[in-house]
């Protein structure tokens, strides 16, 4: 790869932008003619996912699309983004693990604890192997710079709960990868606004647009026998590569006095992660302290989710992705506006409005039968 960047910086061609033409196009490619075939052994081989209690679909439908974009992310950011890889050693070894434990999952569902554990490792491989953790609060509930053992416990367990919380989403066609989608584009904005310094990270966004945008093709066909699930397998790694971007986001306003490290500085940069990633956060949250009024085990499947609430408002599938990408945009949009007021006001604006989003469609459902 080296070699081709002599190659381009003596031919005048801006090696980034190639890195992102190249790495947009066939992370697409990668992904887009790997699902036919991962479709096609999961028909022949029964690896389906049955519906359930929290399922919204009526029919077995494969649920191995994460393999192909593990596939695609693993070929393609290890290609165009190697620097990230050279940077964070155990980068590539977290996306192995989980690739293997959602396939796991996946076609034989593992037990609940099985998944905690590997969750940890990696997430403990990452931020202490790695160094990747969130290392100060800004300010938010007077809290600035962490201890180290309490910023690495801290960031573990955000890895995990994020994790976790893009596999809860993931329960309508399109949500959990348009959300992605969203997400890694605002992320890659960001991060091409803050400098060549952190042109890997725009690129690794970029690889994940790319495939997700090639699997979204298939997961939100109209023809039953192109239709595929990313499954945990998926759902895993992008809530993980998230969870990496958004902490590497907020990382990048600390100030750690190197000389080759840009110095930029956003008082609010934890709260405006928090509101790209409001969705997940939000809906796990929601659904845990309504199991836990209603006495039950926050590990109970139900249908509390805020996509289940448009569900039943009889909207489809690809309506209620839309409503719900467009609500929570409307919050990211709301944060970036007030990004320069207190930090802890700001917190209270985004956690609100992301609550307010998971109870509004309660609200609709009532008024609706009232008035019948």
């Amino acid at each position: 790869m080296k070699n081709f960047e002599l190659f381009l910086s003596g031919s005048g061609i801006p090696i980034f932008y190639v890195k992102i033409g190249l790495g947009f196009v066939f992370s697409f490619l990668i992904t887009f003619f790997s699902i036919p075939t991962i479709v096609k052994i999961s028909r022949r081989k029964n690896l389906m996912d049955e519906p359930g209690i929290r399922s919204s679909h009526l029919r077995k439908i494969p649920n191995l699309g994460g393999i192909a974009i593990f596939y695609s992310i693993g070929i393609c950011a290890s290609i165009f983004a190697y620097e990230l890889f050279d940077l964070y050693k155990f980068l590539f070894a977290s996306l192995i693990i989980l690739l293997y434990i959602g396939v796991m999952d996946d076609i034989v569902v593992m037990r609940a604890y099985k998944k905690l554990v590997a969750q940890i490792l990696v997430s403990s491989l990452i931020v202490i192997g790695s160094d990747i953790r969130i290392r100060s609060l800004f300010g938010i509930f007077g809290v600035f710079e962490l201890g180290y053992f309490v910023s690495v416990l801290f960031s573990i367990v955000t890895f995990i709960i994020l994790i976790n919380a893009f596999n809860l989403i993931d329960g309508i066609d399109g949500l959990a990868g348009g959300y992605s989608v969203i997400c890694s584009a605002m992320f890659g904005i960001s991060y091409y606004r803050l400098g060549e310094y952190n042109y890997p990270l725009v690129v690794l966004s970029v690889v994940i647009i790319g495939t997700v945008l090639a699997f979204l093709y298939y997961n939100l066909s109209n023809y039953r026998t192109n239709k595929v699930f990313m499954g945990d397998t998926g759902s895993m790694l992008l809530g993980f590569l998230l969870a990496f971007t958004s902490i590497c986001f907020i990382d990048i306003f600390i100030d750690k006095k190197l000389a080759d490290v840009p110095r930029y500085h956003l008082q609010s940069a934890p709260v405006v992660a928090v509101a790209i990633l409001i969705l997940p956060i939000v809906d796990t949250l929601n659904v845990i302290f309504v199991r836990l009024y209603n006495k039950k085990s926050p590990f109970d499947a139900d249908k509390n989710h805020i996509h289940h609430k448009l569900l039943k408002l009889n909207l489809t599938h690809r309506r209620s992705t839309f409503y719900i990408i467009l609500y929570y945009l409307m919050i990211v949009a709301v944060a970036y506006y007030l990004r320069h007021i207190n930090v802890n006001l700001l917190l209270v604006v985004v956690v609100l409005l992301g609550f307010m989003g998971a109870y509004l469609p309660d609200l609709i459902y009532r008024l609706r039968n009232n008035q019948d």
